[in-house]
């Protein structure tokens, strides 16, 4: 009987979750009770369910509506097409003149003998990368609700000496899947035991997402350096049976090129982290998990720009509430802390202002002289027989801000040999530490113990020959960075004997493959050849793909190769006869 009656007790307890804003929030906060509460559009309590993206950003909408201190921003679509919500918030009257501050905020960046006087300092607020690490998404409801609607010095004294960029999910599409696994999967009566389906989602996960490969990260990177904030935080979770951890990392694991006074103010930031989770008597830890190696993740990319990256790790509930080593972690509670920590970051960014700007004003400023301290000038990359891949390269670069610039004279560097389809990226740019990470082939560091990866060599990702360039010495240039183009156009193609194209290119598959499904018949070429055509001979090596008139069924095939060539921008050649002057015949049995 005792039993039963202990269980009905658990039961009972468990049977909600639901926290007032009361929880939330200290008693002395004040209210405008003209903005609406989290409770007032999503019809419950926040923690009592897992909201769903789509009710996130409605509430983010009503808030721009009936606050002067946010601006609404669709920044992008996710591939489900759901949006990308960025808030700005900051004073009413700074609000007005929001194009105005963020221009003079990127200005003292190229001239640091400006002191930044009543420059606000720039935080942005991002939630939630992984989808089903969602009481940070949760808890932007709060922060978002606090900055609209609280009243009184401490609010006004944030408001005026900081823009706030608050992303409130930076994976919609995962935090939607998540939300729906969570809400179908909760009982009634909820139900704590690890094992049950509410905390084991199902395969695949809310989780996965590639820096600048996803539309989310591509809208969210221009949208960071259009403002380039001082201040960045990357709100996560992670398993049931931890606490609470927030950076500075283990101090061994950081990338060299971070400077040290990076981790002076990440730990600056720190103790305010620390004071309000000790006034809340929450656990948590610093220091001795986590890395700060990989320049891919939210937390270090902001380090390489100049601002200060902050991980947050909240251990997670992975539904309403489970058992833990530390007894029942209900969900309100992980999302109070997110709120806590969100806040802390608030106030030290007011304390801190005038250093932080100082040391990103330095970090940019200082790069001109950094890169004359090297040894070598630069990179060379060369790209001559793939387009395709060289141009996503340098899109790539472009979106982080890395200048490259056409080689308009062959160049040796390495005792390598490049082209005058090559492209040059110096060190001396505002972007020198970027350039140098993302060509590092570094490969020992004090510390070889890491979380995940130390780095990424996008040269190497894309498979393009690079070295180092040591002299500027017959070094020749274009005078204009590269700027993405639109695809090539290229002459029309009209009746002929035969057409041909090269396979170096990375879009020469799935050309090939789109003419097949068309009924085109082709064959690859197993042996060098020179053939024929109207402009002169033509070298085609092994691997070439060769599209003989004669084979031909489709009436509209040529119609089809103009097509072709024009969308995936790779030129077909016409070859006027089947004898060649090298190598195999059209009509060779090495023609597969």
């Amino acid at each position: 009987m005792r039993l039963v009656l202990t269980l009905m007790v658990v039961l009972l307890s468990f049977s909600s979750v639901a926290k007032p804003l009361s929880y939330y929030f200290e008693q002395d906060v004040k209210f405008d009770p003209t903005i609406p509460t989290p409770e007032e559009v999503l019809g419950y309590q926040v923690g009592e369910w897992h909201v769903r993206h789509d009710q996130l950003v409605r509430y983010m909408e009503i808030l721009a509506q009936k606050s002067d201190r946010i601006n609404f921003e669709v920044i992008g679509r996710t591939h489900e097409q759901r949006p990308l919500v960025m808030l700005t918030i900051t004073a009413a009257n700074k609000l007005s003149n929001i194009e105005q501050t963020r221009q003079a905020h990127l200005a003292r960046l190229s001239n640091n003998n400006d002191k930044a006087q009543d420059e606000p300092a720039v935080v942005w607020m991002g939630y939630s990368v992984h989808g089903n690490e969602s009481s940070g998404s949760n808890s932007s409801l709060l922060v978002a609700y606090y900055l609209a609607a609280a009243q009184g010095d401490e609010i006004n004294n944030l408001l005026n000496n900081t823009v706030i960029l608050l992303d409130p999910s930076l994976n919609p599409d995962g935090l939607a899947r998540f939300a729906n696994w969570a809400n179908s999967n909760r009982g009634m009566n909820l139900s704590s035991d690890p094992k049950t389906r509410e905390h084991v989602e199902n395969w695949p996960s809310s989780r996965t997402w590639l820096l600048l490969q996803h539309p989310e990260s591509r809208a969210r990177i221009a949208k960071f350096h259009q403002w380039k904030p001082n201040i960045l935080t990357d709100f996560h979770e992670m398993g049931p049976n931890s606490s609470y951890f927030f950076q500075p990392g283990i101090p061994s694991r950081k990338h060299p090129i971070t400077p040290d006074e990076n981790v002076t103010l990440t730990k600056a930031i720190a103790n305010y982290h620390a004071k309000t989770l000790d006034e809340n008597n929450a656990l948590y830890f610093t220091e001795e998990s986590f890395d700060d190696f990989y320049y891919g993740k939210g937390s270090t990319y902001p380090d390489v720009n100049g601002g200060i990256g902050i991980l947050f790790e909240q251990a997670s509930s992975r539904g309403h509430i489970q058992e833990t080593i530390n007894g029942p972690l209900s969900f309100p509670f992980t999302i109070k802390n997110q709120l806590l920590t969100s806040l802390s970051t608030f106030k030290a960014a007011i304390d801190n202002r005038q250093a932080l700007l100082d040391y990103q004003a330095k970090f940019y400023n200082q790069a001109t002289d950094l890169a004359s301290d090297e040894s070598f000038e630069g990179y060379v990359v060369e790209g001559a027989s793939d387009n395709t891949r060289i141009k996503h390269f340098l899109e790539l670069l472009k979106q982080h801000q890395i200048n490259a610039y056409p080689l308009t004279k062959s160049l040796k560097a390495d005792g390598k040999n490049f082209s005058t389809h090559s492209y040059f990226v110096p060190l001396a740019q505002p972007q020198y530490r970027l350039v140098k990470a993302i060509f590092s082939e570094q490969k020992n560091f004090a510390d070889n113990t890491f979380y995940d990866v130390s780095g990424w060599t996008l040269a190497h990702a894309f498979n393009l020959p690079f070295s180092k360039v040591k002299s500027s010495w017959g070094l020749k240039v274009a005078d204009k960075a590269w700027e993405k183009v639109a695809t090539p156009s290229f002459a029309s193609l009209t009746e002929g004997y035969a057409f041909g194209f090269s396979w170096d290119d990375y879009l020469a598959p799935k050309m090939l493959n789109s003419l097949l499904q068309q009924g085109i018949k082709a064959r690859v070429a197993l042996k060098a050849l020179t053939a024929k055509s109207t402009s002169g001979e033509i070298n085609f090596k092994p691997g070439s793909i060769i599209i003989p008139a004669g084979l031909q069924t489709n009436t509209d095939w040529i119609t089809l190769l103009n097509k072709a060539q024009n969308e995936f921008g790779i030129a077909i050649k016409p070859i006027t006869s089947g004898l060649t002057s090298k190598g195999a015949d059209l009509g060779s049995r090495s023609m597969a």
